[in-house]
């Protein structure tokens, strides 16, 4: 009786922090006298509470303001500098590795091409490695200061096996790849380190949720757009996912029969009419031509100032028949999902929605209301992503920050280093999990 009294209060005791840091985190700074109705709390937990996290180093003092007459209330916010944080963005031209102190503010960062869409699973292991060294080199970071390592992928995370992440990511040849497994082998971190491990749709669905155009929205649809198309559901105010973590493949809804062949194998997926390789090739056979011996994001760019020149010259009428067409599509797609959910808001982001969005997002405004039905059409606006290209490290970034809050600020408790393990092929070979010791 006496052993379950005392986990039933230190678990009131970590909600009651984790109450305070998270009003702190995204309302603050505040009073204490602000926190109590903000959490619920009494003023007698609140006081004691901020006392445990001043404590704690994880708060600190943000100023003063007045109070009708009364003494002067004192601010309070998390302060910066009590953790340290990184996002990994695996793309589709790059690894991009950000390291952010607690209010997200990036302290360092490295990219790592990848050439022609190659996603040999040692090589981006070794980039993920080396880049996680390098930020932290570059900045001077002591690894034990990291409150963990959140990590932005393409295709379906399954998390429910016992050994941890494994990623199915069928348009990129990963077929149940271990990465979180793999990941332990090669970054080298303190023993206890969190790793975390998500679809970069849902990486970058959080980010805007949390900082973005989605703030104050419960229902809401994140699009990515790139060489690969996803998105993020947001329902009630939480993001969809669960332990398999697939973020929604809306790419890979059908909407042309017996269409063009996407990239997972499969024909008529939206992806394969509006991804990037899906655009320049569309271009191509058209008649266009795509600059030659170009990477995708500087053809997209060609492909959008042929369809969009500057005031006083003519389009190109093949470019922007194109992206007339796309525009549809986009906006069919769309009304899928706000038939399905009903959100709020659709945001669309991702390098290709940047890129293109301005110029076509009237167009796919239209054709999204013009296909869906008219109840929910008729509550939904439809916008681009906020946060610019950055999105998906600062979303991978807010897996271990998430993780952070919700423990009241307690990190993981450190464990002894793990026993070697095989190489990532005999992992990858065997298909199979194993069971941490």
């Amino acid at each position: 009786m006496a052993e379950h009294t005392q986990r039933t209060v230190r678990d009131l005791r970590r909600a009651n922090r984790s109450a305070v840091l998270q009003r702190l985190y995204f309302d603050g700074p505040l009073s204490r006298q602000e926190l109590g109705p903000a959490t619920g709390l009494s003023s007698g937990s609140v006081s004691n509470v901020v006392a445990e996290l001043v404590d704690d180093g994880l708060l600190e003092e943000a100023g003063v303001v007045g109070s009708d007459g009364g003494r002067p209330r004192t601010l309070l916010r998390i302060a910066p500098s009590a953790g340290r944080l990184i996002g990994v963005d695996v793309g589709e031209t790059r690894v991009g590795i950000e390291l952010f102190d607690l209010s997200l503010a990036e302290l360092a960062r490295t990219e790592l091409p990848l050439s022609d869409h190659h996603y040999d699973v040692e090589m981006i292991t070794r980039h993920i490695a080396d880049g996680v060294a390098t930020v932290l080199g570059e900045s001077g970071t002591d690894p034990d200061r990291l409150l963990g390592v959140g990590v932005g992928v393409p295709g379906i995370v399954d998390r429910a096996g016992p050994g941890g992440a494994v990623v199915h990511g069928q348009t990129i040849g990963w077929d149940a790849v271990p990465l979180e497994d793999l990941l332990r082998d090669a970054v080298e971190l303190p023993a206890g380190v969190p790793l975390f491990i998500s679809n970069g749709a849902k990486a970058l669905g959080q980010a805007e949720m949390w900082f973005g155009g989605g703030r104050g929205a419960q229902d809401a649809v994140v699009v990515l757009l790139g060489s690969g198309v996803g998105a993020c559901i947001v329902t009630g105010g939480a993001v969809h996912g669960g332990a398999r973590d697939s973020a929604g493949e809306w790419g890979h809804l059908t909407v042309q029969v017996r269409g063009r062949r996407c990239r997972c194998g499969a024909r008529g997926c939206l992806e394969a009419y509006t991804g990037s390789e899906a655009l320049l090739r569309r271009w191509r056979e058209a008649g266009g031509r795509p600059p030659v011996d170009a990477d995708e994001e500087t053809a997209i760019t060609a492909l959008a100032d042929a369809a969009f020149p500057p005031y006083g010259s003519a389009p190109d009428p093949i470019a922007r028949g194109v992206l007339d067409e796309t525009a549809e599509y986009l906006g069919a797609g769309i009304s899928d999902l706000i038939n399905l959910f009903s959100p709020e808001r659709v945001l669309i982001g991702g390098w290709v929605g940047l890129r293109l969005g301005r110029h076509l997002l009237p167009a796919v405004r239209s054709h999204a209301t013009a296909y869906a039905l008219a109840h929910p059409a008729g509550r939904v606006t439809i916008g681009l992503g906020l946060l610019g290209p950055d999105a998906v490290t600062v979303g991978a970034a807010t897996l271990p920050l998430a993780d952070f809050l919700r423990r009241g600020g307690r990190r993981p408790a450190r464990v002894a280093e793990p026993a070697a393990t095989p190489g990532w092929r005999t992992v990858l070979d065997a298909r199979t999990r194993r069971t941490p010791e």
